[in-house]
């Protein structure tokens, strides 16, 4: 009852919300999907839940997360696909439970905060770790199936799309919480090692969306330093930049494979060859296709849980010679948002990620700014939040930086009265 009534009960159910979330990020889709319970939970668990209520309608983060949920409950109007339909509502419920945590529960610590990402950073790198290991006992092999466009798989077996993300991000955030005053000297060495274990394994792995995130991210970093003329570390990072990806290229055996295969893939699309098996080309024929469902829907989309029967039915049109079996829905989320919501959906999707640029609090840290240019990034090559691990992911960043974010801004703004 003490810990309930002094708000601890909520902050630790919470606190465990939160490395529950990490775990099964990279290990466990059990606990993906019960962190935002545990979440809901230490909401409910906060003595103050009554006047913390009116916080989470005025924290426009978590209206525009929740205003997801509630164009595809509109959506249920005119969708034809109803089993689909109630399987992404349930799916999606994680819009509303996650920022419902960070905007009801008793706010993390700043200890705990730099915990909860270090624990993130130091998780990434030891998976990381471990999957560059079991790279090196068969590098002939792994190369081997690079050529084909295959990757090699984590030792957790996560989708190698996110966990190429999840490194770049790991990198990035283990540099800014070096900086963090409440990490000592251990932990600051810790997070400087794991960054650099996130980009060596990137690397090592050629993973494709990881490295365009990192380097994407990277060229931010480096325009950034040069707007505010820090010259010396911004040409620095300009060289890595440029030389990065050359040394790479010419040292790594699995990187020029990547290169190779990638070109290989493409042309097969280019020239009207067989594209079966070629994940690339696949790709490209999707937009393609994607782009004509798009005319015929554009405003609001065929709904989207009907996104995948309007892409096959568009192939039935222009099948590219590929077998039912290789249509592949678009990669990449800004079409797919439109191919299911429309200009609606793409806007809405817009809003929530844009947003946050908007306010001088959230431009302020560095870490919002790069979370969203590298999930964007991300979302030009591959459709991530149609998938659990990708949209738990992204929920849970977007929770933790932005939604929090927002709510210790607003109070700090409010005074102390209110906290």
């Amino acid at each position: 009852m003490q810990h309930y009534l002094s708000g601890r009960l909520s902050q630790y159910l919470l606190l465990l919300a939160c490395l529950a979330g990490i775990a099964g990020l990279l290990a466990s889709r059990a606990l993906i999907a019960i962190a935002p319970i545990v979440g809901v939970v230490a909401a409910l668990a906060n003595p103050q839940l009554r006047q913390a209520i009116p916080g989470y309608f005025r924290n426009g983060a978590a209206m525009r997360a929740a205003a997801v949920v509630v164009f595809l409950l509109i959506s249920g109007f005119y969708t034809t696909e109803l089993l689909v339909w109630r399987h992404e509502l349930f799916r999606d419920l994680t819009w509303l439970a996650v920022p419902l945590a960070f905007t009801l529960a008793v706010p993390l610590t700043r200890g705990q905060r730099l915990a909860v990402g270090s624990t993130f950073v130091l998780g990434v790198a030891a998976l990381g770790l471990v999957t560059v290991v079991q790279y090196w006992q068969n590098p002939t092999s792994a190369n081997e199936d690079i050529i084909f466009g295959k990757n090699m798989p984590t030792f957790t077996h996560i989708f190698h799309i996110s966990f190429g993300v999840m490194l770049a991000l790991g990198c990035y955030w283990g540099l800014l919480l070096r900086r963090e005053a409440l990490a000592g000297r251990l932990l600051r060495g810790a997070l400087l090692a794991a960054a650099a274990t996130a980009v060596i394994t990137l690397h090592v792995l050629a993973y494709r969306t990881g490295l365009l995130v990192f380097y994407t991210a990277l060229f931010a970093v480096v325009v950034r330093l040069l707007l505010r003329r820090h010259l010396a570390l911004g040409l620095g990072l300009l060289a890595l930049l440029v030389l990065g990806p050359w040394a790479a290229h010419h040292g790594l055996k699995s990187v020029q494979q990547r290169v190779q295969a990638t070109q290989w893939d493409i042309e097969q699309f280019t020239q009207g060859h067989d594209i079966n098996e070629y994940s690339l080309s696949r790709r490209l024929a999707a937009i393609e296709t994607a782009g004509h469902v798009i005319a015929q829907h554009w405003l609001v989309g065929v709904a989207p849980a009907d996104a995948r029967a309007a892409m096959m039915n568009q192939y039935d049109w222009q099948g590219f010679g590929l077998r039912p079996e290789n249509r592949i829905e678009v990669h990449n989320q800004f079409l797919q948002a439109m191919v299911g919501g429309g200009i609606v959906g793409l806007a809405l999707l817009l809003a929530v990620m844009g947003w946050p640029l908007t306010r001088p609090w959230a431009r302020r840290q560095p870490a919002i700014g790069l979370f969203m240019l590298m999930q964007a990034t991300s979302m030009l090559v591959d459709a991530p939040l149609d998938l659990q691990l990708g949209l738990n992911l992204f929920v849970f960043g977007y929770g933790f930086l932005v939604v929090a974010g927002e709510r210790r801004a607003t109070e700090s703004l409010a005074g102390p009265e209110v906290r």
